[in-house]
């Protein structure tokens, strides 16, 4: 249940990329070019994210809302450890579950089921958990006459509802939402949103990132609104998207 307890502490964490320019593809093009290749030549750095110092706590619900390229996706794959802060520290206490990309990691010439059992592992279970969650994982899918079948013959849709199924059923404690609740149709989105109301109440932590105003609103107590990579707002739902909207920033060129 919900504790003074951080389980995500985020402490002057930034993130640098290095951008590609576009390079003349033979010597004539160097040639005619040659001032503006000059001008590109080394590294030219990017950051996606500057100085967030950030702390979410156990059982807590947590928004973040901004404009494409303002470094939200990277704040959760940061806090999913799939990169690493360029500068500063990210701190995680508890299983964590992303819903980042679903169906990222599954094999298209494995099954359903296969696929199902190695990602369950991936995510924390031990192999007889998720055997034995597996029933439940495929209803929850709607996948029960395919799921035996290679994942290369499922649709996109069918690819995301496993993804979705298996990511929520591996009891965890620090969920990463990006974008990823309007699966399927509207009776299965309605199922997605439901349980994630479910584990909102048996106090698992939640990171919602999304551009559904009204689903932070709903779903979240405190939000956070970056602009071009640094925290903007931090407050009440409701204020930090009348700042957001306020604002009318920009995005920036550069989306991550």
């Amino acid at each position: 249940m919900r504790s003074n307890e951080p389980v995500l502490t985020l402490h002057g964490v930034g993130k640098r990329y290095y951008l590609n320019f576009h390079k003349p593809s033979d010597l004539k093009s160097a040639v005619l070019h040659l001032p503006s290749v000059l001008a590109m030549r080394g590294k030219h750095p990017f950051w996606a994210l500057r100085d967030v110092n950030l702390e979410v706590r156990r059982g807590e619900a947590l928004g973040v809302i901004g404009h494409n390229g303002s470094g939200k996706s990277t704040l959760l794959r940061l806090m999913a450890g799939l990169a690493r802060p360029t500068e500063g520290a990210v701190r995680v206490q508890g299983r964590i579950s992303p819903l980042l990309e679903l169906g990222a990691g599954f094999h298209p010439q494995l099954s359903g089921r296969e696929n199902l059992i190695v990602n369950a592992v991936l995510l924390g279970l031990r192999r007889r958990e998720a055997l034995e969650r597996m029933p439940e994982i495929i209803a929850f899918a709607e996948l029960e006459e395919f799921i035996d079948q290679p994942m290369r013959t499922y649709s996109q849709g069918m690819y995301m509802r496993l993804g979705f199924a298996v990511a929520v059923h591996v009891e965890p404690e620090i969920l990463l939402v990006d974008e990823v609740l309007a699966v399927g149709d509207a009776d299965f989105q309605a199922k997605c949103f439901a349980h994630i109301e479910r584990l909102r109440a048996a106090g698992v932590t939640i990171v919602l990132v999304s551009h559904d105003l009204a689903a932070v609103e709903r779903f979240c107590e405190r939000a956070v609104l970056l602009q071009h990579g640094r925290m903007a707002a931090e407050g009440a739902p409701r204020e930090v998207i009348d700042q957001y909207l306020a604002h009318g920033v920009q995005p920036s060129p550069l989306a991550q």
